[in-house]
């Protein structure tokens, strides 16, 4: 979990494509092969190229946006508390809604 959390700081703020390669983070992919709901998830909202695959850019930017769901005081960090009800808003509000 602690690297989970720390992946998510390292996403950076927003979820906004980075417009220069050295800000993605490249272990983001790592979030979402750890969390099958969560990759389900990311793949259904960020494949962009819908080859059921996340590249970097696309799991970067995934990561993104859950770590701006889970940053619930906006403190640019996630604690495990804000990480777990992140994915399971995720999980009950969007996975569960889409079989």
């Amino acid at each position: 979990m602690e690297l989970l959390l720390a992946l998510l700081i390292a996403a950076g703020p927003g979820a906004a494509p980075p417009s220069d390669w050295r800000l993605v983070n490249p272990r983001a992919i790592e979030l979402f092969e750890r969390e099958p709901k969560l990759m389900r998830w990311a793949l259904t909202l960020f494949d962009s190229d819908r080859d059921d695959h996340l590249s970097i850019l696309e799991a970067d930017r995934a990561a993104r946006e859950f770590k701006r769901i889970a940053d619930s005081n906006g403190n640019g960090q996630v604690t495990p508390s804000e990480y777990r009800s992140a994915r399971d808003f995720i999980v009950a509000r969007w996975v569960a809604s889409n079989p």
